[in-house]
């Protein structure tokens, strides 16, 4: 019986490998054999989880078409990566991805690290920062104390607790855009949201159009869902969209769902202007296509003179077209898993039917917590709270990223969470292989893609101020050390380093 759970074909494994840039070479130092640069890009793909564990290769032959090189580069490669522990081959079953002995399994998404992790690695992979306390105690002890008449009912609310349903509902009209509870489902997170969306809207093999960058976890899950992702490219900068890619790939590949995050994007941090989103909201509709907009980062506009520019579903009141996603995990704590859709009234019964055959409703408590907090004013003094700490740590990441790597390049956003940054012509995959050897973890640029984009690029969130903000600098100055030296390991194991 065959070991392999998925398998990866060869265009798409060339596309992959081709979109990586090479490995420079030190002083004094040759240029790898062919069949090296092949395994070790190979063995790149599997460590960041762009080619999961377990994903059966193409045949040699197969490979060596799609990479136009001699099959007999692709079975040294092979072997090579066999030796190494990250490919098992078996007479009539193929080659497939491993990993050794003793090595974590890569993640395809952007999971924290474990607490006991932490102090001797510094976690630029998350874009989460700590509860802002006290108000987390305040909205749970909130949260018990208006548990008990709902102890004494079965607990499942597929649509949310309606009293939260209400809050969000003012919340939007408070905003300019009158919204009933009706349009209202409260979800497990964004992504549960999303999840659920997608399953409505976009079955297996269905077309999804998403902005290139995008936010690493969407992606991962629209492609889990077996959705056919199509890129549409940004502006340079922090510009945002590129309307007329927009509307040609509205009109040509007719997606049935697009996804945006048109308030300080993750990972480029940019705000879309109210022209674009009318113009967006527009070309979705002439194309009949379902714009679902992340609005996670709304809240979090860092400085103060900026003025917001009217949320995207204003332009489409009714929810028809425009399907918003809303969330506490960013604004509050990643903790506080309380989501939520606004939509058209009977796009929702759809969702809320839909969902019985997945988590059946939201947790009770977190919800109460969360309508706790809006009510009582709590909500906007910790994001208040929240968006004090993120301007800091935004402030003192720049700061350090420019001492310590001043060929780097990005633009500083206005808001949101994350840093958007071009490394000067390294590879962000070795980056991110460099990084985990010298302490800091950090995501590089192709998790954010389609198909290997963005291999000059990694993310830096605003998690670390402080001198803890310096060391991850300095590190990330020590892994660029490395990739430019053209090191394979040996260096030295990072100090412990507790914020």
């Amino acid at each position: 019986m065959a070991q392999w759970t998925s398998a990866v074909g060869p265009a798409q494994l060339a596309r992959q490998l081709q979109a990586q840039q090479p490995r420079p070479a030190g002083p004094g130092t040759r240029k790898p054999p062919a069949y090296r640069a092949l395994a070790d890009g190979i063995r790149l793909l599997v460590l960041e989880g762009r080619v999961p564990v377990a994903a059966r290769l193409p045949a040699e032959r197969e490979l060596a078409v799609a990479l136009t090189v001699s099959r007999t580069t692709v079975a040294a490669a092979y072997e090579a990566l066999r030796a190494e522990g990250f490919l098992e081959s078996r007479r009539g079953a193929g080659s497939w991805t491993a990993v050794p002995a003793g090595n974590p399994l890569p993640a395809r998404g952007l999971e924290p690290l474990p607490p006991e992790a932490l102090g001797s690695m510094i976690d630029l992979g998350c874009a989460a920062l700590p509860a802002p306390e006290p108000w987390l105690t305040r909205g749970v002890q909130g949260a018990l104390e208006e548990l008990p008449p709902y102890a004494h009912t079965h607990g499942d609310y597929p649509a949310g607790l309606p009293a939260l349903r209400q809050m969000l509902a003012d919340r939007y009209t408070a905003r300019g855009i009158p919204t009933m509870p009706e349009q209202i489902m409260v979800t497990t997170g964004a992504m549960g949201a999303i999840d659920a969306i997608c399953h409505l809207f976009a079955g297996r093999g269905e077309r999804i159009a998403v902005e290139s960058p995008s936010y690493a976890n969407i992606l991962q899950l629209m492609r889990a869902a077996g959705a056919r992702l199509v890129p549409v490219a940004m502006s340079e900068g922090l510009g945002s969209w590129d309307l007329g890619r927009w509307r040609q790939v509205l009109r040509d590949a007719a997606p049935r769902l697009a996804y945006v995050v048109a308030d300080f994007h993750n990972p480029t941090g940019a705000l879309a202007d109210e022209d674009q989103r009318r113009q967006l909201v527009d070309a979705a509709r002439s194309a009949g296509t379902v714009l679902v907009v992340d609005e996670t980062m709304a809240e979090l506009g860092l400085d103060d003179d900026l003025e917001m520019p009217r949320p995207v579903c204003a332009f489409d009141p009714a929810g028809s077209t425009v399907l918003t996603v809303g969330s506490a995990s960013k604004a509050f704590w990643a903790g506080m898993r309380i989501g939520w859709v606004r939509a058209a009234p009977d796009v929702i019964r759809s969702l809320v039917a839909a969902r019985a055959y997945a988590d059946l409703g939201t947790p009770v408590l977190e919800q109460l917590g969360v309508n706790w907090l809006m009510r009582t004013g709590g909500w906007e003094q910790a994001v208040a709270l929240r968006r004090d700490q993120a301007r800091e740590n935004r402030d003192a990441l720049v700061a350090a990223v420019r001492r310590e790597l001043p060929e780097w390049e990005f633009s500083v956003p206005r808001g949101g969470l994350t840093l958007w940054v071009r490394t000067g012509g390294l590879s962000g995959s070795r980056l991110a292989e460099a990084g985990e050897r010298v302490g800091v973890r950090v995501p590089s640029g192709p998790r954010f893609g389609v198909d290997g984009a963005f291999e000059g690029f990694v993310r830096l969130p605003f998690t670390v101020g402080g001198p803890v903000a310096d060391e991850a600098a300095a590190r990330l100055a020590a892994a660029a050390r490395l990739v430019e030296s053209g090191a394979g390991g040996g260096a030295e194991p990072p100090r412990s380093f507790v914020a």
